[in-house]
Order: structure tokens, then C-alpha cells, then sequence
């Protein structure tokens, strides 16, 4: 069973691969509009699970860090870590 956290990952990693394969198909054709309309629509989806992970559960990268007043980046777990650990 996935928990909420999981599941954004998971949804980030599938915008991740979106986003890179893409990115590869307007390598060669960069003027294709109908691409680069679906590269910035999974572009502002991803961003969207970003702030939401980021809000609920810290930083994936270091430039995630939202907070002014402590470095969250050093928090555990990483976002790597086996999430199945923390439930």
C-alpha cells in the first residue's frame, strides 16, 4: 500500500520522465508546437507536486529548501531512503 508520501514521488518521478523524453523529442524538432505545449503543461503539473511534496514533507534537493529559518535539506529521511521504513 502506498502512502501519501510515496505517492507523490511516484508522480514526480512519472513528470520526470515525461519532461526528459520530451526534452529528447524537441531536440530534433524543436519547432513541433503541439511538444513544447505538452512540455510546459507536465513542466507546471510537476512544479505543482513539487511545491505539494515539498510543503508536506521537505526538500528532495537541496534548491527545494523552503524555509528561512533552518537548512531542511538535513532532515531524515532522505528522499531516497526506503519510505516503507517510516510506516
Amino acid at each position: 500500500m502506498c502512502n501519501d508520501r510515496e505517492k507523490l514521488l511516484n508522480r514526480l518521478k512519472v513528470f520526470d520522465f515525461i519532461l526528459m523524453e520530451t526534452g529528447l523529442y524537441l531536440d530534433a524538432y524543436p519547432n513541433n508546437t503541439m511538444a513544447l505545449d505538452y512540455y510546459h503543461k507536465n513542466q507546471k503539473l510537476r512544479e505543482e507536486v513539487l511545491k505539494e511534496y515539498t510543503q508536506r514533507f521537505g526538500p528532495i534537493s537541496k534548491g527545494d529548501s523552503i524555509s528561512k529559518t533552518t537548512w531542511e535539506w538535513v532532515k531524515d529521511p532522505w528522499p531516497w531512503e526506503n519510505i516503507e521504513e517510516e510506516i
